[in-house]
């Protein structure tokens, strides 16, 4: 009996311990500052938005809502931040598929067919994104992008 449990304890030790490795995620501290130059740029152009900021799971980290901005902006800007997480890639690819006759991308779940939503990439994993709501569609868009360089800049 002895002998098998020295070498089930060997047999344990020998196994490479598998630590999890973490993976980068957005820090509440990164979603200010891209959600202080989104706000930036859009009150520099008049535009009354709402910004939006999600983790990559599509969970709700930072809202805010510039004074004046339509209510229904809240929602829209969330679907498309969760949109922009959730398949990776700007909501303006299924604006542009609508627009071009692919209709079908409307069928898809939480895809939003409207500019304004930008997935935000650290370290080649989508860490979460930015959606924009409250302008027309092009300019949510350059609004999410500029939220956005505040990251390039380091």
């Amino acid at each position: 009996m002895r002998y098998y449990l020295a070498f089930f304890l060997c047999l344990i030790m020998s196994i490479p311990s598998f630590s999890q490795q973490s993976k980068p995620y957005i820090s509440l501290a990164e979603a200010k500052k891209i959600a202080d130059a989104a706000e930036a740029k859009a009150l520099e152009n008049e535009w009354t938005v709402v910004i939006a900021i999600v983790d990559d799971g599509g969970h709700l980290i930072l809202l805010r809502k510039i004074d004046g901005t339509q209510i229904g902006s809240v929602e829209v800007a969330q679907a498309k931040a969760r949109s922009a997480v959730y398949f990776k890639r700007s909501t303006k690819v299924f604006e542009d598929g609508v627009n071009e006759g692919n209709v079908r991308m409307l069928s898809l779940p939480n895809a939003v067919a409207l500019e304004g939503g930008l997935p935000i990439f650290k370290d080649g994993f989508c860490i979460g994104a930015i959606g924009i709501s409250g302008v027309r569609s092009d300019q949510d868009g350059v609004i999410a992008a500029a939220g956005l360089e505040v990251l390039e800049e380091k």
